[in-house]
Protein backbone atom coordinates (compact mmCIF):
# COMPACT_ATOMS: atom_id res chain seq x y z
CA UNK A 1 0.00 0.00 0.00
CA UNK A 2 0.73 3.49 -0.90
CA UNK A 3 1.76 5.28 2.20
CA UNK A 4 -1.21 8.00 2.57
CA UNK A 5 -0.69 11.86 3.99
CA UNK A 6 -1.91 10.58 7.99
CA UNK A 7 0.59 7.67 7.95
CA UNK A 8 3.32 10.35 6.67
CA UNK A 9 2.16 12.80 10.02
CA UNK A 10 1.90 10.15 12.02
CA UNK A 11 5.41 8.29 11.25
CA UNK A 12 7.12 11.80 11.43
CA UNK A 13 5.87 12.58 14.58
CA UNK A 14 7.05 9.11 16.08
CA UNK A 15 3.42 7.64 17.14
CA UNK A 16 2.73 4.25 16.59
CA UNK A 17 -0.17 2.99 14.57
CA UNK A 18 -1.21 0.22 12.43
CA UNK A 19 -2.77 -0.20 9.11
CA UNK A 20 -5.46 -2.59 8.25
CA UNK A 21 -6.72 -2.78 4.36
CA UNK A 22 -9.58 -4.01 3.03
CA UNK A 23 -12.03 -4.35 -0.25
CA UNK A 24 -13.29 -1.38 -1.35
CA UNK A 25 -17.37 -1.93 -1.79
CA UNK A 26 -18.33 1.29 -3.85
CA UNK A 27 -22.20 0.63 -3.50
CA UNK A 28 -21.62 0.52 0.37
CA UNK A 29 -19.17 3.16 1.85
CA UNK A 30 -20.81 2.54 4.80
CA UNK A 31 -18.24 2.68 8.26
CA UNK A 32 -20.19 -0.81 9.62
CA UNK A 33 -19.05 -2.53 6.53
CA UNK A 34 -15.74 -1.24 7.18
CA UNK A 35 -15.61 -2.65 10.32
CA UNK A 36 -16.88 -5.90 9.10
CA UNK A 37 -14.00 -6.14 6.24
CA UNK A 38 -11.42 -5.75 9.01
CA UNK A 39 -12.95 -7.87 11.47
CA UNK A 40 -13.41 -5.09 14.30
CA UNK A 41 -16.50 -3.98 16.65
CA UNK A 42 -18.51 -1.21 15.67
CA UNK A 43 -17.36 0.75 18.76
CA UNK A 44 -14.21 0.34 17.17
CA UNK A 45 -14.60 1.68 14.27
CA UNK A 46 -14.63 5.82 14.02
CA UNK A 47 -16.23 7.54 11.21
CA UNK A 48 -14.92 10.92 10.60
CA UNK A 49 -17.50 13.47 9.91
CA UNK A 50 -17.39 17.25 9.04
CA UNK A 51 -19.70 20.26 10.32
CA UNK A 52 -20.07 23.51 10.31
CA UNK A 53 -21.28 25.45 13.63
CA UNK A 54 -22.41 29.10 13.67
CA UNK A 55 -19.56 30.25 15.57
CA UNK A 56 -17.01 28.27 15.59
CA UNK A 57 -16.77 27.23 11.95
CA UNK A 58 -15.97 24.22 10.78
CA UNK A 59 -15.27 21.03 12.88
CA UNK A 60 -14.65 17.21 12.87
CA UNK A 61 -16.30 15.09 14.86
CA UNK A 62 -15.29 11.37 15.33
CA UNK A 63 -18.37 8.74 16.35
CA UNK A 64 -18.38 4.95 16.08
CA UNK A 65 -19.74 4.01 12.89
CA UNK A 66 -22.67 2.77 13.96
CA UNK A 67 -23.52 5.63 16.28
CA UNK A 68 -25.71 8.83 14.98
CA UNK A 69 -24.71 11.90 15.64
CA UNK A 70 -26.64 14.07 18.17
CA UNK A 71 -26.05 17.77 16.56
CA UNK A 72 -27.31 19.33 20.22
CA UNK A 73 -24.58 17.81 21.59
CA UNK A 74 -21.93 18.62 18.91
CA UNK A 75 -23.04 22.07 19.55
CA UNK A 76 -22.70 22.17 22.71
CA UNK A 77 -19.16 20.75 22.98
CA UNK A 78 -18.13 23.38 20.75
CA UNK A 79 -20.01 26.35 22.44
CA UNK A 80 -22.50 26.75 18.95
CA UNK A 81 -25.98 27.38 19.37
CA UNK A 82 -26.27 25.48 16.24
CA UNK A 83 -24.06 23.02 13.93
CA UNK A 84 -25.37 21.25 10.77
CA UNK A 85 -23.27 18.50 8.47
CA UNK A 86 -21.37 20.35 5.48
CA UNK A 87 -22.83 19.30 1.85
CA UNK A 88 -20.89 16.37 0.62
CA UNK A 89 -19.85 18.05 -2.42
CA UNK A 90 -17.94 20.23 0.14
CA UNK A 91 -15.76 17.57 1.53
CA UNK A 92 -12.82 17.02 -0.87
CA UNK A 93 -12.14 20.90 -1.42
CA UNK A 94 -12.11 21.37 2.61
CA UNK A 95 -10.58 18.61 3.82
CA UNK A 96 -8.82 16.95 1.06
CA UNK A 97 -10.83 13.81 1.74
CA UNK A 98 -13.27 11.54 -0.11
CA UNK A 99 -16.69 10.34 1.22
CA UNK A 100 -15.15 7.16 2.60
CA UNK A 101 -11.93 8.15 2.87
CA UNK A 102 -11.72 11.12 5.89
CA UNK A 103 -9.57 11.39 8.19
CA UNK A 104 -8.88 13.30 11.16
CA UNK A 105 -5.57 13.49 10.45
CA UNK A 106 -4.11 15.45 7.72
CA UNK A 107 -6.61 17.61 6.28
CA UNK A 108 -5.96 20.52 4.60
CA UNK A 109 -6.09 22.81 7.42
CA UNK A 110 -6.49 22.24 11.34
CA UNK A 111 -10.13 22.33 12.55
CA UNK A 112 -11.61 21.94 16.17
CA UNK A 113 -11.69 18.00 16.36
CA UNK A 114 -13.85 16.40 19.38
CA UNK A 115 -13.88 12.66 19.64
CA UNK A 116 -16.70 10.67 21.24
CA UNK A 117 -15.56 10.20 24.54
CA UNK A 118 -16.34 6.54 24.74
CA UNK A 119 -13.20 5.62 22.59
CA UNK A 120 -10.84 6.22 25.91
CA UNK A 121 -12.57 2.96 26.48
CA UNK A 122 -10.64 1.12 24.34
CA UNK A 123 -6.70 0.26 23.89
CA UNK A 124 -7.15 1.13 20.35
CA UNK A 125 -9.63 2.57 17.50
CA UNK A 126 -9.71 2.76 13.86
CA UNK A 127 -9.83 5.56 11.55
CA UNK A 128 -9.37 6.02 8.25
CA UNK A 129 -5.84 6.33 7.08
CA UNK A 130 -7.13 8.94 4.25
CA UNK A 131 -8.09 7.23 0.99
CA UNK A 132 -10.56 4.16 1.01
CA UNK A 133 -9.35 0.68 1.83
CA UNK A 134 -7.23 1.06 5.06
CA UNK A 135 -7.73 2.27 8.28
CA UNK A 136 -5.27 3.44 10.79
CA UNK A 137 -5.40 1.72 13.98
CA UNK A 138 -4.04 4.27 16.74
CA UNK A 139 -4.29 4.74 20.68
CA UNK A 140 -7.47 6.91 21.61
CA UNK A 141 -5.54 9.53 23.35
CA UNK A 142 -2.57 9.89 20.69
CA UNK A 143 -5.07 10.45 18.50
CA UNK A 144 -6.11 13.17 20.51
CA UNK A 145 -3.45 14.52 21.06
CA UNK A 146 -1.98 14.46 17.74
CA UNK A 147 -5.08 16.03 16.38
CA UNK A 148 -5.86 18.61 19.30
CA UNK A 149 -9.22 17.03 19.68
CA UNK A 150 -11.17 17.23 22.83
CA UNK A 151 -12.93 13.96 23.75
CA UNK A 152 -16.94 14.81 24.33
CA UNK A 153 -20.49 13.18 24.29
CA UNK A 154 -21.22 13.30 20.62
CA UNK A 155 -24.39 10.68 20.24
Amino acid sequence: MVKTNAMRLLTAAKIPFTVKEYPVDENDLSGTHVADSIGADYDTVYKTLVLKGDKTGYLVCCIPVDAELDLKKVAKAAKDKKVDMIPMKDLLGLTGYVRGGCSPIGMKKKFPTYIEETAVLYDEIAVSAGVRGAQIIINPEKLREFTDAQFASLV
